[in-house]
């Protein structure tokens, strides 16, 4: 199948039809990963869902409390002249 190449913004791009990306499994929720291999551009379905399981990660985090800052409280010089 042909597909033009189309100037988006300072990009190009080309418009994937449905049916293509129906049978390889890409949707435009998940995203693809994509790859130059031989010559060739590749999209592929993502390994996993992105930032997939950090709500978790973070509250489990939370539940040990090991969520403290890692550099402590710091402040910039002239930070007390600061109005807020």
């Amino acid at each position: 199948m042909h597909v033009s190449i189309r100037r988006i913004g300072n990009s190009q791009g080309v418009v994937i039809p449905k049916p293509l990306l129906v049978q390889v499994g890409l949707d435009g929720e998940a995203g693809a990963e994509m790859t130059v291999e031989d010559g060739a551009l590749v999209l592929r379905r993502p390994a996993s869902a992105v930032r997939a399981g950090w709500a978790e990660a973070a509250r489990s985090i939370a539940e040990a409390g090991d969520d403290g800052l890692v550099m402590g409280e710091f402040g910039n010089e002239g930070d007390s002249e600061l109005v807020w």
